[in-house]
């Protein structure tokens, strides 16, 4: 190959590569909580530096599978989905104690878990509060009182076909997952100002 044409070759190459989505793609949320949340909390709690300003560390979503005691498949079904729902492959959860009265040993495989952070953590999140909660029949509001006393929240769905990722048709068995979402709030108050500036639909007071 000639040098004028390998150099030709070349451009197109980088020109190729710097065109991908992925390159400098930032989350939508992601960039509201930089432009717009970040300066509306500090503007409503006066931090005396920016490190101060609460921020959303980690998302956790879990199934559990009680049901894999006697059908290993339910939990092989179980992590597929919230594959197919988050995007990252999840990892099973062992029980940590024997419990007799549902046949549970110490050790065994009863759930699945995805632990998101960074742009998966915010893609996840824009998807459950722009697609999936809507779904969620005669929906009025997510329970704002669900906090930890730490800045951290958690909410139950009881149906995992709220998600647009999954096909109803292929589901054999309905199941709910609790997410949890950790901050670095101080305070619940703190961390119920981020979320919901992050679209979290809370319920209003006097309502339900």
């Amino acid at each position: 190959m000639s040098d004028a044409k390998a150099q030709s070759a070349a451009k197109a190459k980088a020109k190729t590569k710097s065109a991908a989505p992925s390159d400098g793609y930032v989350p939508r949320l992601k960039l509201m909580f930089q432009q717009k949340v970040a300066l509306a909390l500090n503007d409503e709690f006066q931090y005396g530096s920016p490190m101060q300003i609460p921020r959303l560390s980690k998302i956790v979503v879990s199934v559990g599978a009680g049901e894999a005691v006697d059908n290993r498949k339910v939990l092989e079904d179980a992590g597929n989905e919230l594959t197919q729902i988050t995007g990252r492959k999840s990892v099973r959860t062992k029980a940590r104690r024997s419990i007799a009265a549902f046949k549970i040993r110490k050790g065994m495989e009863i759930g699945v878990m995805v632990t998101l952070r960074g742009d998966y953590m915010f893609e996840f999140l824009d998807r459950l509060v722009s697609v999936a909660i809507p779904r969620i029949k005669d929906f009025r509001g997510l329970n704002g009182n669900a906090f930890d006393g730490r800045g951290n929240y958690s909410m139950g769905i009881d149906d995992q076909t709220i998600f647009p990722e999954i096909d109803y048709d292929k589901v054999e068995r309905v199941s709910g997952m609790n997410i949890a979402m950790v901050t670095t709030a101080h305070t619940d108050r703190e961390a119920r100002a981020l979320l919901a500036g992050l679209g979290m639909p809370f319920e209003r007071p006097g309502e339900n």
